[in-house]
């Protein structure tokens, strides 16, 4: 069995976003599906801050939730799969799930985060209208 990886082979070929941030935000990692799931080739996005796909009322606290994550080293999410808004180049809001994992120097410094993400806006929209369905039929039987 080899066990030889391609790690960037890899990166450019999984279905999901795969996008690293240094300890200032600044994206350093933007792999081909977080080009087709934020509109943004990877030229536009390296070198940005995070702000790029975070929309405008969660910037804040998503900053300073990332700049604890850097202090303390840890991030309060650990391995649970979040779900939030995020922007498209065009505007569009979108629903993503993602996991986020600390990166360390050699110092055990933090030294920034990666997040694999997956666009679910569909999904959650089918649901959304499914969950109406059930209500909407719930009060027609009362």
């Amino acid at each position: 069995m080899n066990t030889n990886i391609d790690l960037h082979q890899l990166v450019e070929c999984v279905g999901d976003a795969i996008i690293v941030a240094d300890a200032d935000e600044k994206i350093v990692l933007w792999n081909p599906a977080a080009t087709r799931i934020f509109g943004y080739s990877q030229e536009e996005a390296l070198g940005q801050r995070l702000d790029l796909i975070v929309p405008e009322r969660q910037r804040q606290r998503h900053s300073e939730g990332y700049e604890k994550s850097m202090e303390t080293g840890t991030t309060r999410y650990g391995s649970s799969l979040l779900k939030v808004p995020a922007l498209h180049k065009d505007g569009q809001t979108l629903s993503i799930a993602f996991s986020v994992g600390m990166l360390f120097d050699e110092n055990h410094r933090a030294s920034g985060v990666v997040a694999i993400i997956r666009d679910e806006t569909e999904r959650f929209a089918e649901e959304r209208a499914l969950k109406k369905r059930i209500s909407d039929l719930e009060n027609l039987s009362k």
